[in-house]
């Protein structure tokens, strides 16, 4: 894979949510394919949920294999973070969704598309074939894909979203 250059995101909480987000510089496009791989703080995002970290990123020029490379960076950033929510900062449902985190007492890790120029877009049509949910928010629990807001907060109600969590936190206390 060629890489002509590198430029770190932007990696911090958004104002509006207090969630760590993921946002890219206008010059360059997040490649989500180095998270994961070449994350120069250690433990791919884990870390980033507590702190804003360095990650590098691949220009907008990638090779014919980006779709796949971007697949198993999804699945990778699913698998290493508690909880992720993939989002776009305008959505109310998105906020819904964060917003019941919050009140649960969990910081999700928050990768909002609408900040992600191009890639976003991307990423969505991936998240689309991975999990066959074309909306947003689309939500990770424990490496486990549990749907959109409607999904989340149904869990919520019987109690059984409390329970994946703990269930998650307890394999994330293991590794």
């Amino acid at each position: 894979m060629a890489v002509t250059a590198f430029n770190p995101p932007k990696l911090a909480s958004s104002p509006r949510d207090s969630f760590p987000s993921i946002s890219s510089s206008t010059s360059y496009s997040v490649s989500l394919i180095s998270f994961g791989i070449r994350n120069s703080v250690g433990s791919p995002l884990k870390r980033c949920l507590k702190q804003t970290c360095s990650v590098r990123a691949m220009s907008s020029s990638s090779s014919s294999s980006f779709g796949s490379g971007m697949e198993e960076s999804v699945k990778k950033t699913v698998n290493d973070n508690t909880v992720v929510v993939y989002s776009k900062t305008w959505c109310p449902y998105c906020s819904e969704v964060k917003t019941l985190f919050k009140r649960l007492g969990v910081q999700p890790l928050v990768v909002e598309l609408d900040e992600l120029g191009p890639q976003g877009t991307q990423l969505q049509k991936v998240l689309e074939t991975l999990t066959g949910q074309r909306t947003v928010p689309n939500v990770f629990v424990g490496g486990k894909h549990i749907g959109g807001c409607t999904d989340t907060v149904n869990l919520n109600r019987k109690g059984e979203l409390e329970l994946m969590l703990a269930e998650a936190n307890a394999k994330t206390d293991q590794t």
